[in-house]
Order: C-alpha cells, then structure tokens, then sequence
C-alpha cells in the first residue's frame, strides 16, 4: 500500500500540469462575501488550478512608509503535493502609482515564511489586521513599482490545517496565484507579465519548488527570476537540526503539516501520545512566535507514543520516503537563482543550503549565492534590498552573474547554540551615530567605523552590550569661531537592557548606554583631558517590528544630559558651549554586509 502512496505524486502532477492546456468548466470568478466567511470554500472543484474562484477587495496596513495600493483577497484552484485539486486564499496587492517602467507591471510572487497553523496566522488575516511581521520586504517590493501576489498556501480556509512544508504544494500556491490575480476584473495584471518570485526560509522552500515546478506545471508562465533564501532543502538534515532546539517548533509544526498533506504514510493520531495531542491541538491555534517559545528546546520524542526518537521516526520506511519527498536540487531550474543564507542561522543550517547550490550547479550554472554574516530573522530582512536589485536586473533584462565558479572557502556555521535560549547576537555591527549639542546649534557625528556589539537573550529578555568608537575630531565653532576638536568616547560599563519579542513579531528594547566624553584637543593643540564628571547616559529605547534588525531601521534616539567637563584650562567655557540638558543623539545599528559564495 506504501508503495502505491508514493507513486502517487509522480503520475498525479504530470497531469495537473497538462489541465491547463484543457478548456476550464469552473465557472467565471465571483465576488467573494465580506467577514471571515470568505475563506469558506467551495464544496467542489470543476476548474483547472490557477482558476481564480472568487475575490473581493480589502485593505491592508504594511506600516507607515509603505506605498498607496489597490489590494484584493483571492480564492484559487491549486494543486497539493500529491496532485489533488485544492483551494488556496491569498492578497494581491497592485500600487494605485502608475507603472514607470516600459512593458506591462512586473510581477513578484512572494512567497511567506512560517506564520503558524491558526486560520488567523494566514499573510492575507496578518496584512489586514497590520500585524505580518514581512510587511517590509512585500512593502518594498512595492515601492519599486511591482504588484506583489502573497499566497497563504494551502490550508488556511475554514476548517483546514496547513500542509506546512509540503513543498510541491506550496510551489504551485505560489505559481498559480500569477494566473489567478489575473482574472481579478480591472486588476490590470497580465498572465504573460514577467514574473519573478521571492521567498525566505518556508518561502525559500517555496520558491525553490516553485523554480522546480515551474517547466512542466506552468510552462507557458513569463517567469525571470527566482531569489530564495535561508532554504531548508534537505528535510531530515533540517529536522535534526531542529529537534530539541530552540527552533523546535518549525520541526513540530512540518510534522503537522507533512501528517495533514500525507495523512497514510504520518498518521499522527497513532503516533503522538496524549501530551502530543494535546500540543497539536494548541499549536493549531497559535502563530509563529507563540509556538516558537511554547514548544522551545522540545524534543520530538516528548510528544510521541513511547518516546519514539525522531531517529526511529525516521527509520519508518513511509516516514522516511516522505521527508525526503520534499527534498530539493533534483530539477534542473530553468531560470537564473539567487540564493542567500546566513551564516549565523540557528534555525536552518547553512551547510545543506551550500549542497542545494552544488546539486543546482551541477545541472545549471545560472546561480548566485551570498552568504550574509546574521543570523535567521536578521538575514531575511538584511538581504532585502539585494534581493530587490537582482530581481530588477531580470526584470530590465540584464544577464545574471553565477557564483558557480566561486573557490572562496564553504562557509562554516557561526550561529550560536540552538540548544538553550535564543541570542541574537551582534558582532561589531556597524554603528551610525550623531550627536546633537544644543547649546551650539550643531551636529557631531561619530566615525563611521563605529560599532555596537550586542548579546541578546530573547528567552530571558536581556541585553547586554557596548559600544566601540574611535578617537575623532571635528570642526565645530565655538563662541562663532570655527575650531578642530578632537574628542573621545569611552563606554563606561556594559550597556544593559530588557529585549523582547511578542506574539505579533514586535521587538521591545529598552536599555541604557554609558559613556565619558573627553575633549582632547582644541584646533590641532592638546588641551589635557576635559572629561564629563560623570558619564553621559543614552537611553536606547525601540519599538517595532522585528524587521527591524535586518532592514537598518533598528535606532535608538532621544534626548540626554551632558554633565560639566573638568580637567583642563578652558573647562569653563567647553562647559558653557557643550553641557546642560536637551543634548540629541541618534544611533542607528546595521547589519554587516554579505559576502558572495
């Protein structure tokens, strides 16, 4: 009987592909009703997949500079991983600003990472409610002019549970939305428009499937280009990675969801045990970040009946055939790729993303791939405006660049422990900073090779950290004469602090900064060392999303006390100029940049 399960996906796809050169007999699309019942789907399928079944417009809150759009939910035939019919829901989202460039408006299918297995953890609930903590990167696609299609993949409809990290099924999701958000009256969107998909962690799963799927499923699709990141390509290397990790929860959830999409070969209802059941059923009910701290450093084994090890799990024949049924790199990709990865990943390791490349090299040779110094959540926003660059030379018809050829060392993991707590941590991480005197009316700014380097402990919602800035000098008039001051800032202390990340992805800093000024030199003439009497204190305060981290919108800025300078002969009058309350300060911290492999 196993046997007969999995030939399944190998005759039932070849024939999903050919339906689209079938006339459909589903009927024409339909506004779809408002509320929740939407996600409603329809008792049959008559359609081919790409088939849009209904549609209504929405709106949707991607943050404050995310541009004016025109935006729909969509309902659409697809295909799951074993080549049945199925109805996935999704966004699309068309900016109301006039296309700039010359042809038809490109378009990004973008591809989410995981969201969690509750109805309203679905991209198209998260966008509306203004709580998708991707928002940045789909707003920046955006931004550049491209309408963005978000499928939420399969599952997402009342009464389902995703088939989280069924990989064929999630490729098509996102290649079928493309005809679907072109049968949407008055979109203005062309099927044959150029096309490029986008996609990180599950999303990288996604795109990569997809860029796998696309000759034989969709052959007639326009598509340029595809970019995938932080890719969990080879399932069971994942999964042991994952298994009693901090990151235990994406094991737990792709179970789940592999059980929901292969209910024969995983049935779950036999192998999980009452603590396990009980933790299916509450895991259907959060999303990403809830289940990531309630099932952290969590061993499979815990939940199965007689603590079957992911190991003997493995070794089940049907289990085993299945994990490795969503594995990648046995297609050949039939457009250029972009793949990138973080070196510090503790949630996907970066070594089985480094053998993806060599299996995609080996059949083609139109790969590029960047590894980024951060680790998982950082890389995905980090990458962000290289991902939007690549795909704009595509879409402008520029020749892509291989790094098939590249002799730089395989990059070795750097990420921290992924058993116990979960640290972020910035190594020397470039720092912007200024300050603002008031008394003068002017801006210093900090050498830019300064650095901040952190450790933050999410789990126990602490920071630690310092600052790292270089003697400097600059000009500044003082008493309306213009002088060359040299000055020097030396933390006192660690910078200390609370970190936090809530359910909705919004991470909360709040810490303190010490630190000595000491003025140095007066027009190129060493004045001694005029030194506050006691240490400057800088509040680094932030609210925001997790984005944050990635995308160079993580700032601390506010106002702050300078005390008197003391130590030289013109104490005095520095006092007078530079001391007092009201004294600004920004600092921004950046991601390192990446380097190719």
């Amino acid at each position: 009987m196993m046997t007969t399960f999995f030939r399944r996906p190998a005759l039932a796809l070849p024939l999903a592909a050919m339906a689209l050169a079938v006339t459909s007999a589903y009927a024409a699309p339909t506004a779809g009703p408002s509320g929740i019942a939407f996600y409603t789907a329809p008792a049959s399928l008559t359609g081919v997949h790409g088939d849009l079944i209904s549609y209504r417009t929405t709106t949707v809150n991607l943050g404050a500079t995310a541009p004016a759009v025109k935006a729909w939910n969509v309902m659409y035939q697809s295909t799951d991983s074993v080549g049945a019919a199925n109805v996935v829901t999704g966004t699309v989202l068309v900016p109301t600003a006039a296309w700039a460039g010359t042809g038809e408006r490109p378009i990004v299918s973008y591809a989410v990472g995981t969201h969690g297995l509750a109805q309203p953890c679905a991209p198209s609930l998260q966008m509306a409610a203004g709580k998708d903590y991707e928002a940045a990167n789909i707003a920046a696609a955006l931004k550049a002019g491209y309408a963005v299609l978000v499928s939420d993949y399969a599952g997402y409809t009342t009464g389902s549970t995703p088939t989280y990290l069924a990989g064929a099924s999630q490729g098509n999701a996102v290649l079928d939305i493309v005809r679907a958000a072109s049968q949407i009256p008055s979109v203005g969107l062309s099927a044959t428009a150029k096309t490029a998909i986008w996609g990180y962690s599950q999303g990288g799963q996604s795109a990569s499937w997809a860029a796998e799927r696309k000759a034989t499923y969709v052959p007639s699709l326009n598509l340029v280009g595809v970019a995938a990141g932080g890719t969990p390509a080879d399932f069971i290397t994942t999964a042991k990675y994952l298994d009693g990790s901090n990151g235990a929860s994406f094991l737990f959830g792709g179970v789940v969801g592999l059980a929901e999409q292969y209910p024969t070969a995983i049935p779950l209802d036999t192998l999980a045990n009452a603590t396990g059941q009980a933790a299916i059923a509450r895991a259907k009910n959060q999303c990403v970040f809830e289940s990531l701290f309630d099932l952290m450093n969590d061993s499979l084994s815990e939940y199965t009946v007689g603590n079957q090890t992911l190991d003997q799990l493995i070794a089940v024949p049907a289990i085993n055939a299945t994990l490795k049924a969503q594995n990648l790199g046995a297609t050949k990709v039939p457009v250029p790729m972009y793949q990138y990865h973080g070196q510090a990943d503790e949630f996907i390791p970066i070594e089985q993303h480094v053998d993806l490349k060599r299996k995609y090299c080996a059949k083609f040779s139109n790969v590029y791939f960047d590894v980024y110094p951060s680790e998982h959540i950082v890389t995905q926003f980090q990458a962000a405006p290289t991902v939007l660059t690549w795909l704009g030379d595509r879409f402008n018809g520029k020749s892509a660049t291989s790094s098939c050829l590249t002799l730089s060392a395989v990059p070795k993991s750097t990420a921290n422990p992924n058993k116990g707590n979960f640290v972020v941590s910035l190594k020397s991480w470039p720092l912007v900073a200024s300050v603002g005197l008031k008394t003068l009316g002017q801006t210093v700014n900090l050498p830019t090779t300064s650095t901040f380097t952190a450790e933050t402990d999410i789990t126990a919602q602490r920071l630690t950290g310092t600052l790292s800035v270089p003697n400097f000098s600059q000009s500044i008039k003082i008493l309306g004469i213009g002088s060359q001051v040299g000055m020097k800032i030396t933390p006192v202390g660690e910078a200390t602090g609370t970190v936090s990340l809530d359910n909705d992805g919004q991470l909360h800093v709040h810490g303190l900064v010490k630190a000595d000024i000491t003025i140095t030199s007066l027009s190129g003439l060493p004045i001694g060392s005029c030194k506050t009497v006691t240490p400057v204190e800088f509040p680094i305060d932030f609210d925001g999303p997790i984005s944050s981290l990635g995308n160079g919108n993580l700032n601390f800025s506010g106002t702050t006390t300078f005390p008197q300078l003391k130590g030289c002969g013109v104490s005095a009058i520095l006092t007078a100029v530079m001391s007092g309350p009201g004294q600004t300060y920004s600092f921004t911290v950046k991601p390192p940049a990446p380097r190719k492999f």
